[in-house]
């Protein structure tokens, strides 16, 4: 399509732009319908060869810039460039260099040569516009076909920044004019919708930010501060970087800006006390801040770069050590360029007397002016002076990052220059088989083999994956003091997107010098971990990283960030860092069961005592009268009784937990059987007062056995069928007290435990009732009172006995089963016996027959 159709339809659009813009590279004729295209003004190139193929070449060789004044009443000066950049400069000889091999390659576009025309956007992106407006036209502006024809620019290398290439690609996109950067890493142009033409052979900075996020992660670093350019590179990496640390445990502390209209007060201001701080910028503007930075004689700080300065050498000056040593960041992959370091030397201002780029080259490295024309005020020299290798800024060729994506960028258009050139007639790619013509090919033309370049440089493969995009590789750069005194830069890992996801980087920590000189990892936090044993309190409004620190409830560990529960049988030990075992506890022979054991060895002792006592005095009144052989069966289940609490005491066992619910039923069912029988005997004795009444023959030995053996036989039956259907069992009960494991017995079946307990307050309250009718029948030893408080103190034992065994916790409720079985046998040997042992040992004189009937002589 001709150009001055093209224009005429853009016309609208950035006519504005170019007239409101400083020095506006060209404008048109009054009217649209104009034949002629009148040059209003000039944009020269840096440097400019001919050639069968033109290529342009856009580079950053200035970083700041004055804005002119625009009052609109004369027509506005050119932008002005401050601050030569060596380093872009040395990118631009890279260019030249690899144009001139290609030249005079035998083996790429042999029989053809490629030329360019290179110009300076001043790190700006209107600058950059004007430049891409320029490099649309010939070689040479006087004789240019600039408003009909093709494109004589079949592609573009560059730009350098992300907000450039945006401006770049976007006025090279009416005209299909690929486009290749070799520094604009910014995530937008994977959007082919927007950005067509754009090809790069630097990483997508989706890949960068994923990869600083994971370092900020690998080093526990959760409270950082970010620091950016005003441009779409540094806003869309802020975003991306946003992202990745999404669900991670970096906070952002601070986000702020560099201005791109560079003001001292506000750079001051973005200052801050951050410990580590992550950059989005180009050098160009980090320049002046970091002069500002210096001036307030801050240092610390752990800088993390982007790949945009990282490898900046500007900054490589002993003067820089003390405030950015130790800066860490990811640089593109470097390579080897074999003939660049003479390449560089051969540019002089002998050879070009009239650039004046060479002459700011020359006022950078050596301070002084090769040209005494120029209107600069530095002294005057030679022009003769010998590049050295200690011009970094310009001759640092041991591992070119930035140059060699130049060099493979220039080597990339040769390539897909030498695919075209190779196409058959009839094989071709594009409509009806068709291939370029040579003498007239189309930018769009030269894209498509673009796109399907694929070749080798220096080892390495260089390709183009659909968006544009090239091999995600970065070297870990990390900012060390060399031998003398200034930064150099070391390799200490790498990171390689093509690994699976956790594989990516690579660190060799112990090659790695820290802020401040130092070889241990800088710590940057909001708070402190928190030590053992505490969890984190997140503080309300601020930042997950900003938290205060809260011990761990009982039964809980912490990991230091929260508090986990300790497994069921383990406990947290007191200052909540570990879980040990849980302490179990039972009712062993400690304080609690050694009074237990002792009152149940004393009270057996003392009931096997009065069964000697009474078996001593068995012919005596007392023991005859109150039926011997009763007593002797009495005193023979209160020994078990006694006993039966025993059983309550140590581990529990499931043989001990049968035998501590059954013994101590089945014996006290016997002995209460015992008192029943006695009851009995002695109601029937003292109704029987009726001549001929026989009453008693219903009560003689063998029935008394009768009723003592089948009123014993229901519990034995009662629980012959609990121990067969549900019999109680040990447990470890750790929901009492959740810091103690307490080992008890369950009763197995409830039902049949509350059986055996209402049979046995069944037959107390029979005997209760039949005991208290027989209380007031005539003798002076009337067994039927004592019999009757007998039953009175075991019934108020049991009866406070079944609230107590409720509420009781863990291993008490077998010490209160326990001491129920004590206190009740207590209170039934006492009341039923002790009255007897007195009359036998210290009154004798009242065991008689007389005496206990009531009938003795006065």
């Amino acid at each position: 399509m001709p150009l001055l159709a093209l224009f005429s339809l853009l016309y609208y659009v950035i006519v504005f732009s170019l007239m409101h813009s400083p020095s506006p590279s060209y404008t048109f004729s009054a009217t649209a319908a104009a034949k002629d295209c009148t040059l209003r003004n000039s944009f020269e190139p840096s440097f400019v060869a001919e050639g069968d193929f033109v290529i342009g070449g856009i580079f950053p060789l200035h970083y700041n810039q004055e804005m002119p004044d625009q009052n609109y009443t004369y027509r506005p000066p050119p932008v002005k460039c401050n601050g030569f950049d060596p380093r872009a400069f040395r990118w631009v000889q890279t260019m030249r260099l690899a144009v001139e091999e290609i030249n005079y390659s035998s083996e790429l576009l042999p029989n053809h040569t490629m030329g360019y025309k290179i110009f300076d956007s001043c790190a700006y992106p209107l600058t950059g516009q004007r430049a891409a407006l320029a490099v649309l036209n010939g070689l040479s502006e006087d004789d240019s076909p600039m408003c009909t024809g093709a494109s004589p620019m079949l592609a573009v290398i560059g730009e350098s920044g992300s907000a450039q290439s945006i401006v770049v690609s976007r006025l090279l996109r009416p005209f299909r004019i690929p486009m290749i950067s070799y520094f604009s890493s910014c995530a937008c142009f994977t959007d082919r919708r927007k950005y067509p033409t754009f090809f790069r052979v630097i990483p997508n900075d989706d890949y960068q930010v994923k990869a600083i996020a994971q370092l900020l992660v690998h080093f526990n670093w959760t409270w950082v501060g970010l620091l950016r350019g005003d441009h779409e590179y540094g806003r869309f990496a802020v975003q991306g970087l946003l992202r990745e640390l999404q669900g991670s445990t970096v906070c952002v502390a601070y986000q702020e800006m560099i201005p791109l209209l560079y003001n001292t007060q506000r750079a001051l201001e973005i200052i801050s006390s951050a410990k580590v701080v992550v950059v989005f910028s180009a050098e160009g503007e980090m320049t002046p801040f970091l002069r500002d930075y210096m001036m307030q004689n801050i240092t610390g700080i752990q800088w993390v770069a982007s790949e945009a300065w990282v490898t900046a050498s500007v900054f490589t000056g002993r003067e820089f050590y003390p405030y950015l040593g130790g800066t860490i960041g990811f640089g593109i992959r470097k390579g080897q360029i074999a003939r660049l370091s003479d390449y560089l030397q051969t540019v002089n201002p002998q050879r070009y007397p009239n650039n004046v780029l060479v002459g700011e080259l020359w006022g950078s490295l050596y301070g002084c002016n090769p040209f005494p024309s120029s209107a600069n005020h530095l002294p005057i020299c030679s022009g003769q002076e010998v590049l050295l290798e200690q011009h970094s800024a310009y001759m640092n060729t041991s591992s070119p990052r930035v140059a060699y994506n130049v060099y493979k960028a220039v080597y990339a258009v040769a390539h897909s220059l030498h695919n075209l050139l190779l196409c058959q007639p009839g094989n071709g790619p594009f409509e009806n088989n068709s291939c370029a013509q040579i003498s007239n090919i189309l930018p769009w033309q030269l894209q498509y083999y673009l796109q399907e370049a694929k070749f080798n440089i220096a080892g390495e493969e260089v390709n183009f994956d659909l968006k544009g995009d090239s091999v995600p590789y970065y070297d870990i750069i990390n900012w060390q003091r060399g031998t003398a005194g200034n930064i150099e830069l070391v390799n200490v890992g790498l990171f390689d997107g093509t690994k699976p996801a956790g594989e990516e980087l690579v660190i060799q920590e112990d090659k790695i010098m820290w802020a401040g000189h130092q070889s241990e990892v800088p710590v940057s936090v909001c708070s402190p971990s928190c030590p053992p044993g505490s969890r984190k309190a997140v503080r309300r409004g601020e930042p997950v990283c900003c938290f205060d620190c809260v011990p761990c409830d009982s039964g809980k560990i912490s990991n230091q960030t929260k508090c986990m529960f300790c497994p069921e049988d383990f406990w947290s030990n007191k200052d909540r860092t570990a879980c040990i075992p849980k302490e179990v506890e039972f009712l062993a022979y400690d304080a609690l069961g050694i009074p237990l054991t002792v009152i149940s060895v004393v009270g057996a002792s003392l009931t096997v005592g009065i069964f000697g006592v009474f078996f001593y005095h068995r012919n005596t009144a007392i023991v005859r009268v109150n039926n011997s052989e009763l007593s002797f069966f009495i005193l023979f289940a209160l020994i078990l009784c006694f006993l039966c609490s025993l059983v309550f005491i140590g581990e529990p066992t499931f043989w001990s937990c049968m035998l501590r619910h059954t013994a101590f039923s089945i014996t006290f069912s016997l002995c209460i059987s015992c008192i029943l029988g006695k009851t009995l005997v002695v109601l029937a004795a003292f109704t029987a007062t009726r001549p001929g009444d026989n009453i008693m023959k219903w009560f003689g030995p063998k029935q008394q056995r009768a009723i003592i053996f089948s009123c014993t036989l229901v519990q034995v039956v009662i629980c012959a069928a609990w121990l067969i259907d549900a019999p109680p069992y040990p447990i470890r009960n750790t929901k009492y007290e959740r810091s103690k494991i307490i080992l008890e017995c369950s009763v197995g079946s409830s039902l049949a435990f509350w059986c055996v307990l209402g049979y046995i307050g069944l037959q107390a309250c029979l005997c209760f009732v039949l005991a208290f009718l027989a209380r007031k029948l005539p003798g002076n030893f009337n067994e039927a009172k004592y019999i009757t408080f007998s039953m009175l103190i075991f019934s108020a034992v049991w009866l406070a006995f079944i609230p107590a065994y409720i509420s009781a916790p863990g291993n008490y409720s077998g010490a209160v089963e326990s001491f129920a079985i004590l206190a009740s046998s207590f209170g039934l040997l006492f009341c039923l016996f002790a009255p007897k042992c007195y009359i036998i040992l210290l009154k004798p004189q009242k065991n008689t027959k007389q005496h206990l009937m009531g009938k003795e002589k006065k």
